[in-house]
């Protein structure tokens, strides 16, 4: 282990979905189906029990198997396994940084504590403490509008010095943030706002896990490959197109516009756990969002 790994999570990522019935259990075929189409579609990363994923919403048991297949399918591929662990106690942080490093996943991604208000001094105390009994590399989770508490960058760069902590997911669309991020040595900054993730890129950032890349993620790897190479110009052409897309994301809370798109492209099932609900789509939008062209959906 160790910050040399940093810079193996990187580009294009997806923070997945996790499929449901309708009556709010988890569809695991529509699950293993999700994952090939992503390994298919060369996405580098998948988060499996992230925010869109409805973490909060999962039981152990059912993240476990959800990790399982995930591991399974992924091994041997380009695509990593990254595993949303936060949680308020880090004890339960703890154990499920257990759970992920027993079951083969690749990193863990853990976000600031939520509910409580801490200080500075109070966030680099947690993840210290959660770092220290880790098998897994840590990418932290900044996501202060979820969560009440903002991870600052002086904090950020306190806690990269720690070997197993090697990188972030910025959530914040904070351009300043994110130059100060990337001035961190041996560390993997990755976007997490959709709407920004070019700019930020453009400033240094490695990558995004995206929401958006649940619908088009050869259009997101395609954006992400021409920033990495250089290609501003046409990576800026290509992410305009989505902006609408984008909009349409966050309109309302994540992950219930993207899921309930997903539904109406008859990607996944109507499933979405109470109390979350799904949005309702103008049928004349679904093709808009989802299918511009059908390289995407060829792979599906």
């Amino acid at each position: 282990m160790g910050q040399n790994q940093a810079k193996e999570f990187t580009g294009n990522m997806v923070a997945l979905v996790t499929p449901m019935h309708s009556d709010g259990s988890i569809n695991y075929n529509q699950w293993q189906t999700l994952i090939n189409w992503h390994i298919k579609c060369a996405t580098r990363g998948i988060v499996v029990g992230g925010t869109t994923g409805e973490s909060a919403l999962l039981d152990k048991a059912e993240l476990e198997q959800l990790i399982s297949v995930a591991v399974k399918l992924c091994n041997n591929t380009g695509t990593k396994v990254l595993v949303g662990t936060g949680h308020i106690d880090p004890q339960q942080v703890i154990e499920a940084n257990q759970q992920a490093h027993r079951l083969g996943a690749d990193a863990v991604l853990v976000v600031t504590p939520y509910y409580l208000t801490l200080t500075q001094a109070a966030l680099i105390s947690h993840f210290s403490h959660i770092a220290a009994h880790s098998d897994l590399p840590i990418i932290l989770y900044n996501v202060p509008s979820r969560t009440g508490n903002d991870l600052q960058a002086k904090s950020t760069a306190q806690l990269a010095q720690l070997n197993n902590i090697i990188g972030i997911k910025e959530a914040k669309a904070d351009m300043e943030r994110i130059s100060q991020l990337t001035k961190i040595q041996n560390f993997t900054v990755l976007s997490g706002d959709d709407a920004s993730f070019v700019e930020a890129m453009n400033l240094g950032a490695d990558g995004v896990i995206s929401v958006a890349a649940n619908v088009r993620p050869v259009a997101v790897k395609n954006i992400c490959d021409h920033v990495q190479l250089g290609n501003i110009t046409e990576a800026e052409h290509q992410n305009a197109k989505l902006n609408s897309l984008y909009q349409f994301l966050f309109h309302e809370p994540n992950p219930c516009p993207v899921k309930s798109l997903m539904h109406a492209a008859n990607i996944i099932d109507s499933g979405i756990r109470k109390p979350l609900v799904l949005t309702t789509i103008k049928a004349s939008l679904i093709n808009q969002y989802t299918k511009p062209t059908s390289q995407e959906f060829n792979l599906l």
